[in-house]
């Protein structure tokens, strides 16, 4: 059943639209390929260790941690809300 200005089945599809997005950015910060011997945020040698775990490696420790908290930070916020759910 609809409520407001939402059409029947428009929960679900919002719901299906932030899971596939969030799968999406998942994907795409899977590194992949030869990794960088540098961090390209602050320039300390990344250890060989962590090269070898993570192919494909951009960042350090430090600065890979800072990135995820801030796209967390930004995930939180539903950016496909419609104006029902914005209403409530």
């Amino acid at each position: 059943m609809a409520v407001g200005w939402s059409r029947d089945g428009a929960v679900q599809e919002q719901i299906d639209a932030t899971v596939e997005s969030a799968v999406e950015m998942a994907k795409n910060r899977l590194p992949s390929g030869e990794s960088a011997t540098h961090c390209q945020e602050c320039e300390d040698v990344i250890p060989e260790a962590r090269r070898k775990a993570l192919p494909g490696v951009r960042y350090c420790v430090t600065c890979q941690t800072e990135m995820e908290r801030r796209q967390k930070r930004a995930a939180l916020y539903n950016r496909r809300g419609s104006k029902d759910s914005q209403l409530k």
